[in-house]
């Protein structure tokens, strides 16, 4: 476990002073910090019918942001955590050292998920004393808690994806491309799924907020991770009903939390450089 952990510690400072952190970092303070700002405006209306009554709700409102900044970045720092030692030879090098390569998986999953989970909890916690300031009142340290562990879930699972791309792709390109388009399917076309999902089932997509269509969307969110987030988050929220048991999200994030991790593990095992 100590070697496991100081492994996973050097990979998480090499990522936090790599070039591509100025870009991360102001593309997550861009997303995270003004989205609560405005977000904690009273007289905010906001589309999907939330309405911001509390410091938990803008926390949720702001996920939207959390998504598309903090899960991109995850997949920046990540892209490269296997093909780049294959290209410059590094790898082979590494899977032959003493420690067994599933200390190896399991600490460059921890060491990338760190190297943006500390970024994002930093900033939310500035966003924090924002909310504080615009709406008086901070959210309960149950609801933070909730959020906190939630958004590093998330963040390990599009990490844990990334590398597993990584560990297949045979050039830094294919990496990254791969991982985006995980990226933009979960993030930007879910949505599209869901109703070519609903349309199959003779479901009309004409009315979203019908029991039917939120029942087909709640289930097709839990095979993404974005989904899951959500489902996590609004078990916080008062009328949210999704039609589904309320067991489902903990069992889908725990089999998030397990599969990408352990498939990317069993092919460390079985790689050749």
């Amino acid at each position: 476990m100590n070697s496991t952990l100081g492994l996973a510690q050097l990979i998480m400072c090499d990522r936090l002073k790599a070039g591509r952190m100025m870009v991360i970092w102001p593309l997550l303070a861009m997303f995270i910090l003004f989205s609560s700002w405005g977000l904690s405006d009273p007289k905010v209306n906001l589309s999907f019918g939330l309405t911001i009554d509390s410091a938990y709700d803008v926390m949720y409102a702001s996920t939207a942001f959390i998504i598309f900044s903090a899960t991109l970045g995850a997949v920046l720092i990540s892209f490269d955590g296997i093909s780049r030692d294959r290209i410059s030879g590094v790898l082979e090098l590494k899977l032959s050292q003493p420690i067994s390569r599933s200390k190896q998986a399991y600490s460059m999953v921890i060491g990338h998920s760190m190297a943006i989970i500390i970024p994002v909890t930093g900033l939310n916690l500035i966003a924090i004393m924002i909310i504080r300031y615009r709406l008086g009142e901070f959210p309960s340290i149950y609801e933070y808690s909730v959020y906190t562990v939630s958004t590093g879930l998330l963040l390990i699972w599009y990490t844990s994806i990334q590398l597993l791309a990584s560990s297949y792709a045979r050039d830094m390109g294919s990496s990254i491309a791969v991982g985006l388009g995980v990226w933009m399917t979960f993030t930007l076309l879910w949505l599209v799924m869901t109703t070519v999902v609903a349309g199959l089932m003779d479901i009309s997509v004409t009315d979203l907020n019908s029991s039917e269509y939120i029942r087909i969307e709640s289930i097709m969110d839990l095979f993404s991770p974005n989904g899951v987030y959500h489902h996590l988050l609004e078990m916080n929220l008062d009328g949210f009903e999704r039609h589904i048991s309320p067991i489902a999200p903990f069992f889908a994030a725990a089999l998030w939390s397990v599969v990408p991790i352990e498939l990317f593990r069993k092919k460390m095992e079985s790689m050749h450089p």
